[in-house]
C-alpha cells in the first residue's frame, strides 16, 4: 500500500513539474540554427520566423548562421545540442534526406537524432539566368550544350544539396553535359551569375527572388510539377518535355530528438499559429515559397518518406561527397 501511494506520489509530481516546465517555457531565448550563410533562402524564411515569432509570441528567438558543407555542420550542431529546447535548426531537403545519402561519414541520422517541430515552407527550385543572358529559354540552354558539351556552367549553393542534384537530374534527363560549380551558400552564386561569370543557376526561389522581382534574373524553368504561385507565366521542365520531372524542396524546423514532448507540442503550435496568419502567408509567398499546415507527425512522416525515396535518386545518379 505504501509503495502504492509512493508511486501514485512521484507520478503526480512528474506531471506537475512538467506542467510548470511547459508554463515556465521559455525562460531564456531560444537560439535558431540556420545551417547556411546570409542571404540565401533558409537565411531568409529562418529569420523572418524567428523575427515574427519574435513580435507575436513575446519569445526570444535568435537566428545564428553555421554554414558549411552543404548545411550538414549546422544539422550536426543541432543534434549535439542540449535537448532542453532552446536549440533548434531550420532543416531542409539538402540537409535532411539527401546529404545523408552523399556524405559518406555524416555524423547524424535525422530520422533518429532530430525530432520534427513544424513544417515551415513548400518551394519548387527554378534555373535562372541574367538578364543579360544569351539564354533567353531552356531550350537555347539545351541546344547549345548539345552544340558544345561542357561549355555551359550552372552555379548551386554547394555539393550535396537538393538543388545541385535538381541540375544533375536535368543533364540526365536532356541528355546534355553542362558544368557544375558549387557556392558556399546561394548568395556567392547568385553575384556570379548576375556578373556572367556563371552562365546559369539552379536555385531556391526564395533565394532567387529578390533579383528576378528585380528584373536582374530572367527564370526559364522551375523544376516543381505544378507551376508556382510565384510565377505563374515560368514553365515547369516537365512542360518543355521532360515528363514526369519532379524536384522541389521544403524548409522546417526540428529539435534534439530528446527534447521534452510538451516543448516540441508548445513550439510546434505557436509555429504554427503564426504561419497561419494572413501576413505571414503574404510574407513567405513573396519568397516564392507557400506555407503548408501539417501536423507534427505529418512532417515526421514526410521526412522518413522523402528520405526512403531520396536513397534512390541519389544512389541512382552515382553522385558521392568524401
Amino acid at each position: 500500500m505504501f509503495r502504492q501511494l509512493s508511486s501514485f506520489v512521484l507520478l503526480a509530481l512528474a506531471l506537475t513539474a512538467g506542467a510548470a516546465q511547459a508554463q515556465s517555457y521559455p525562460a531564456k531565448p531560444i537560439r535558431m540554427i540556420v545551417p547556411f550563410p546570409p542571404g540565401g533562402g533558409t537565411d531568409i524564411l529562418s529569420r523572418l520566423v524567428a523575427n515574427k515569432l519574435t513580435e507575436v509570441s513575446k519569445w526570444t528567438v535568435i537566428a545564428d548562421n553555421r554554414a558549411g558543407a552543404g548545411g550538414t555542420i549546422g544539422i550536426a550542431e543541432a543534434v549535439r545540442a542540449a535537448p532542453a529546447g532552446y536549440d533548434m535548426v531550420m532543416g531542409q531537403k539538402d540537409n535532411m534526406v539527401v546529404a545523408p545519402w552523399l556524405y559518406k561519414n555524416l555524423s547524424y541520422d535525422p530520422t533518429k537524432d532530430l525530432v520534427a517541430v513544424a513544417h515551415v515552407a513548400y518551394t519548387p527550385v527554378v534555373i535562372v539566368t541574367s538578364t543579360n543572358s544569351r539564354f533567353k529559354s531552356l531550350t537555347d540552354v539545351v541546344a547549345a550544350a548539345k552544340a558544345a558539351p561542357d561549355a555551359i556552367t550552372y552555379g548551386s549553393p554547394g555539393n550535396g544539396t537538393t538543388i545541385h542534384l535538381a541540375g544533375e537530374i536535368f543533364k540526365t534527363a536532356a541528355n546534355i553535359k553542362i558544368r557544375h560549380i558549387p557556392y558556399k551558400g546561394s548568395n556567392a552564386a547568385l553575384m556570379d551569375v548576375l556578373a556572367g561569370n556563371v552562365d546559369l543557376m539552379v536555385s531556391s526561389l526564395p533565394s532567387a527572388m529578390g533579383q528576378i522581382k528585380a528584373g536582374k534574373l530572367r527564370p526559364l524553368a522551375v523544376t516543381s510539377a505544378r507551376r508556382s504561385t510565384s510565377l505563374p507565366d515560368v514553365p515547369t521542365v516537365a512542360e518543355l518535355g521532360y515528363k514526369d520531372f519532379d524536384v522541389s524542396t521544403w524548409y522546417g524546423l526540428f529539435m534534439p530528438a530528446a527534447t521534452p514532448k510538451d516543448i516540441v507540442a508548445t513550439v510546434h503550435a505557436e509555429v504554427n499559429k503564426l504561419l497561419a496568419t494572413p501576413e505571414m502567408k503574404a510574407a513567405i509567398h513573396a519568397q516564392g515559397a507557400e506555407t503548408q499546415n501539417m501536423s507534427a507527425e505529418q512532417f515526421s512522416n514526410l521526412l522518413k518518406t522523402d528520405y526512403q525515396k531520396w536513397k534512390g535518386i541519389v544512389q541512382a545518379s552515382g553522385a558521392t561527397i568524401e
